[in-house]
Order: C-alpha cells, then sequence, then structure tokens
C-alpha cells in the first residue's frame, strides 16, 4: 500500500506518491482544486483507488517558530473534508521550507521558468511525503 503524499494550495493541489515499500516520493502531478466537493472527492476517491493508497500527509504550513501559519485552518479543513470523502486517516507533516527546497531542486534541474509554476507543488508534495516516510524508517532515530 502507498502513501499520498499532498501540498495543499487554495487552487493547486501537489501530490506525491510513495512506492510500496514506503521507501521513496515520487511527483505525481498537481490536481486543479475546483471547489465543488462532489467532483474533487471522486477524483481523490479514483486516485486512492487507483494507486492502492492507505494513508495520506498533508503539508501543515507552520511559521518558522514552529506555530501555526495562516494556511493552518484552511489546510486542516481540507484534510478533514479528503479523510472523510476518501475515508482514510489523514496525518499532517511539518512543511516549513518545502516550497524553498522545491525551489532549489528546480535550479538544480534546470526546470525552466515558463514550467516551475506547474511543477512547484508537486516537488514540493514530495518533500513532505519524503520527510514523513523518511521518519518512518526503523533506523529514522539513529544518528
Amino acid at each position: 500500500m502507498r502513501v499520498l503524499g499532498i501540498d495543499f494550495g487554495d487552487r493547486n493541489i501537489g501530490l506525491a506518491l510513495s512506492d510500496v515499500l514506503r521507501m521513496t516520493a515520487q511527483p505525481q502531478g498537481t490536481y486543479l482544486f475546483k471547489n465543488r466537493p462532489e467532483e474533487d472527492a471522486l477524483f481523490f476517491k479514483d486516485l486512492v483507488a487507483r494507486q492502492s493508497v492507505s494513508e495520506i500527509v498533508v503539508g501543515l504550513p507552520l511559521r518558522m517558530d514552529g506555530s501555526p501559519g495562516t494556511r493552518v485552518d484552511k489546510t486542516r479543513a481540507f484534510a478533514r473534508w479528503l479523510g472523510e470523502a476518501v475515508g482514510l486517516p489523514i496525518v499532517f507533516w511539518d512543511e516549513r521550507l518545502t516550497t524553498h527546497q522545491a525551489h532549489n531542486v528546480m535550479q538544480e534541474q534546470k526546470v525552466r521558468t515558463k514550467d516551475k509554476r506547474a511543477v512547484v507543488n508537486q516537488i514540493s508534495a514530495a518533500i513532505i511525503l519524503q520527510g514523513y516516510l523518511d521518519s518512518r524508517r526503523p533506523d529514522a532515530d539513529l544518528p
């Protein structure tokens, strides 16, 4: 079973999936949120079924000091809706600096400026998911 990683935005939702061994995260595109609950739920139900997803990780936008950012309430509301829509547990993961990291990845990969907007959310989702996966490894506590 796979884990779905999500970078939630008002309009663009970055998606990433783990491999079946839950070792690596791969970007899976960006979903354009329609704010039509039935249509949006159908998309996520289909994705979860097609990809054998058993758990969902949603990036939580915290400030640098760890306090809740301005988008935390919206993100939690989306996660609550998503969990009910697909019937799966939702785990929150600190997403501080993921957009910055995503921009660094795009710069290293020489992503064209006009393509950056299309991929930044999915790269952020992969970074969020990879952090979560790494924390769940049996050797995560070792120095």
